[in-house]
């Protein structure tokens, strides 16, 4: 698979998992956990789905020189976005360890967008 549609997978795979679990606790969980938690649930859904779409953009860009950032990004949603999925179901506050990891992902994912971007030739 050439590298621009497998990031073009991986960002429309994560876009769809962010609806689902979107739908999913606006559905199911709206009103069933702490409010304190689902603000935590919606973080992870709201960085999830922004991180997919640009994984998408960068698949469809065609440019191997983002393919750091769409791993970076990948990352990210991993660590951050499904931390803040599990302790939000279930109040466990020993996988929000994790989730500073996947913000320091999409910080390097950003600024190695960033820097490829204006170091082009």
């Amino acid at each position: 698979m050439a590298h621009y549609k497998k990031w073009i997978f991986i960002g429309g795979f994560f876009g769809f998992t962010g609806v689902a679990l979107g739908a999913f606790g606006a559905h199911i969980i709206s009103g069933k956990i702490p409010e304190n938690l689902y603000d935590a649930y919606k973080t992870g859904i709201l960085y999830h789905l922004i991180h997919s779409v640009i994984i998408i953009a960068i698949g469809f860009s065609s440019s191997k020189d983002f393919n750091t950032s769409a791993f970076y990004f990948s990352i990210g949603i991993i660590l951050f976005s499904f931390s803040l999925y599990i302790y939000s179901l279930t109040g466990n506050t020993s996988f929000t360890i994790i989730t500073p990891f996947g913000g320091v992902s999409f910080l390097l994912g950003w600024i190695t967008l960033m820097w490829k971007a204006i170091s082009k030739r």
